[in-house]
């Protein structure tokens, strides 16, 4: 019996939900490269990809704010400076995705899932507009029969409403879904969801450890998720 299977009594679930971004992609690289470069056009010192390792997590907006301000914490930032970075870390995020890897595994476990008739989904805080292409460059289109970015919906992550949003298309009650991520928020909003969370630990979760947050199980590899032979802890 496979850990998903011991997670739903035995059974599988019938909705798998998939953050993106520390979860499915290893994206940090680009990300970086683009704020580094907003930031030089503003006059100010690069981020590097170890700070903004920190800082991903809640969407574009957030990740500029956070820049601006050097911290995670980013009160105080002028409205119309974040406004005009904002324009800036798009322009320069938008087809600049060689740098991002897919983790090992990922491809393996979608494909199982598949096979199992899981339906599958994409919930992630990153602009809906770079969801197509980049999907499609790193072999990750048609696995999605749902797509949900950070603008799609008025709420983010950690607000469960996109999880809602999902399940309600699907037909599916959060006791028959699944939400794998890497980060607090998305262990935060599948529970305020009611929906079984699985997470892993080598994402972006602000340099704390996931486990944590404690979900229903921590991996460390995606493929422990479908493997009946895996070792958990």
């Amino acid at each position: 019996m496979t850990a998903l299977q011991r997670l739903f009594a035995g059974r599988l679930p019938r909705l798998a939900m998939f953050d993106l971004d520390g979860t499915l992609l290893d994206s940090v690289p680009d990300l970086a490269v683009a704020v580094d470069r907003m930031l030089a056009e503003l006059g100010r010192p690069p981020a590097g990809r170890e700070r903004v390792r920190l800082w991903v997590g809640n969407g574009a907006r957030v990740l500029v704010r956070r820049a601006l301000a050097g911290d995670l914490r980013h009160d105080g930032v002028d409205e119309a400076l974040a406004e005009e970075a904002l324009a800036l870390f798009m322009e320069a995020y938008a087809d600049n995705h060689a740098l991002t890897r897919v983790y090992p595994g990922v491809i393996e476990t979608l494909d199982w899932l598949r096979q199992q008739d899981v339906a599958l989904a994409l919930i992630t805080n990153k602009p809906a507009r770079f969801l197509p292409e980049l999907l499609a460059d790193k072999g990750l289109a048609g696995y999605f029969q749902w797509l949900v970015g950070g603008d799609t919906l008025p709420q983010q992550k950690p607000d469960p409403a996109a999880l809602f949003w999902v399940m309600e298309r699907a037909g599916v009650s959060a006791g028959e879904a699944l939400f794998v991520g890497d980060s607090r928020n998305d262990v935060r909003a599948a529970k305020a969801a009611g929906v079984t969370c699985v997470a892993l630990s080598y994402g972006y979760n602000h340099g704390e450890p996931i486990a944590d947050e404690q979900p229903a199980l921590v991996l460390d590899d995606l493929r422990q998720l479908v493997d009946s032979c895996a070792v958990l802890r």
